[in-house]
């Protein structure tokens, strides 16, 4: 076998040059000092701040000699009342547990006769095994009929050893050879736009089922009485031509016609000889081997030195720090009185809490008039001018007083 394709004869082979290392330009540092002013500095006006006087009032402490004695206007204004307990409704329990012991009997104690219980006999008849005197018989059709016979030996095959192929792998395609990445346009768009179809007329509700459907009157399906049966007469003949024309005949059983198998046995060695191992020659072949991509960047040779542009180029210079303008946290302090009024304190004027007169049992400067059918008591105010009269509800007088006149 040459081993010749149309791939290599018609594939020419080119010299490719790998692409050119572009070296980075040598960063050179500006002469001259660097100018640290800003805009900030320039136009910013620094000026004097004192820190805050905290307006905290002087701490006074009142000393009170006298007791104090108060009373609240709950405690003044309410009157306990005498509140009568009512009587219970419960109704006495008179039943008293009998003393004598129950001694009626029920139906089932006077109908129930107690009787002896017999048990039934058993048929069930004795598990018993039963023995054979006889010695036990351990031929069979296998032991008799079986004629032991000597095997022959195993055939060995021997393992064929694998032979590489000599000649290296081409994995070059007609794809890697004639692909050439041109640009293309994308394909443009047949959809049709999107566009709402809008009708402004209102829907009629008619539609062309409605308009030529025409109802057809329905007859009720009639129906169909089955015919009474009605059985033969006379009695039914029971025979059948087969049971009257029938001849029996005497039949032997069929002879088996298989013959008698009798063992062939062979002598002769076998020939393991195909026309697939006569005709096939095998190829001496081996592994083919790696196919690695070259390296378009050379590695380098000796000992990293770790220096960087950065560090080779740049010059360190003297930071002037910047003036905090923040002001310092101190607590004010003035000598000047805390002034504490407000307009609350200046406009109020204290007034006197009147008592309302309903809320004594006999209201001072009163008179009692009547009692009403709710027990609501009408008092009339001792003034010939205008006369008041306190509701009382209950057990409790409200505060609201009805004027008169």
């Amino acid at each position: 076998m040459e081993g010749i394709t149309t791939f290599k004869s018609d594939y020419l082979p080119y010299d490719v040059a790998n692409r050119p290392v572009r070296v980075p330009a040598e960063c050179k540092p500006v002469t001259g000092e660097m100018d640290m002013g800003t805009t900030y500095r320039r136009d910013y006006n620094a000026h004097k701040i004192n820190p805050v006087i905290i307006v905290k009032p002087v701490e006074r402490k009142y000393k009170r000699e006298g007791k104090v004695n108060t009373i609240p206007t709950y405690q003044a204004d309410y009157r306990v009342w005498e509140v009568q307990r009512r009587e219970t409704n419960k109704v006495e329990n008179a039943y008293q547990l009998p003393t004598e012991k129950f001694g009626n009997s029920t139906t089932f104690q006077d109908s129930f006769f107690p009787r002896e219980i017999s048990l039934r006999k058993s048929f069930k008849p004795t598990v018993v095994t039963k023995l054979s005197d006889q010695p036990f018989t351990s031929v069979t059709s296998h032991r008799s009929d079986y004629v032991p016979h000597q095997l022959e030996p195993q055939l060995k095959v021997s393992k064929e050893e694998y032979k590489p192929n000599s000649q290296p792998f081409v994995d070059t395609t007609t794809h890697r050879c004639d692909f050439r990445g041109l640009v293309g346009e994308l394909p443009k768009s047949f959809k049709p736009e999107p566009s709402k179809v809008e009708v402004k007329a209102l829907f009629d509700g008619t539609t062309e089922f409605r308009d030529r459907f025409q109802p057809w009157a329905i007859s009720l399906p009639e129906v169909h009485k089955a015919k009474e049966y009605v059985p033969p007469t006379g009695n039914m003949e029971l025979t059948t031509t087969s049971h009257l024309a029938y001849i029996p005949h005497d039949i032997n059983p069929a002879v088996l016609m298989r013959p008698v198998e009798r063992s062939r046995r062979n002598n002769a060695p076998f020939q393991g000889n195909t026309t697939m191992r006569d005709a096939f020659q095998a190829w001496d072949t081996h592994r083919p081997e790696i196919v690695k991509k070259s390296q378009d960047i050379p590695k380098a040779s000796g000992k990293f030195d770790g220096m960087t542009t950065f560090r080779a180029h740049y010059r360190p210079h003297n930071i002037v720090l910047t003036q905090s303008c923040k002001p310092s946290k101190m607590a004010l302090s003035s000598s000047a009185p805390f002034t504490d009024e407000t307009l609350y304190r200046t406009e109020y004027t204290p007034k006197k809490q009147e008592v309302c007169p309903a809320t004594y049992p006999s209201p001072p400067g009163y008179v009692f008039v009547n009692t009403d059918s709710h027990g609501h008591k009408f008092f009339r105010r001792v003034s010939p001018d205008v006369s008041k009269i306190a509701h009382a509800n209950g057990n409790h007088l409200p505060k609201e007083i009805a004027v008169v006149s």
